[in-house]
């Protein structure tokens, strides 16, 4: 099995996590859910990919993969995002962490 940085390690990888208020885990399901179909369209991207936690379901993170740090930032300014960022407070028990590696190995 490969990934997209076997292919091309200059690849921006993103790694976004986020946990749930209690009660609130299938609200942000559904959240991130709706982030997925129009991020795949947008320029640059690679991979986005929303995980649970398999032992935490209240825990979701992002496995991304985007061509430069500017479709990165681009992404991030997106209608989408403003609205997910608009109700984040109200979902989440804690900050959005995110990530940005480079793969080394």
């Amino acid at each position: 099995m490969s990934i997209p940085t076997d292919a091309n390690r200059e690849l921006l990888t993103v790694i976004a996590n986020a946990r749930a208020k209690p009660g609130k885990e299938q609200a942000l399901r559904e959240a991130l859910e709706a982030l997925v179909e129009p991020t795949s369209k947008e320029d640059g991207y690679v991979t986005y990919a929303l995980h649970q936690g398999a032992d935490d379901p209240a825990v979701f993170y992002f496995y991304e993969n985007w061509e430069s740090a500017a479709h990165l930032e681009a992404h991030l300014a997106t209608a989408h995002i403003a609205t997910f960022l608009a109700a984040m407070d109200d979902l989440l028990d804690g900050p959005l962490v995110i990530q940005q590696l480079r793969r080394i190995a």
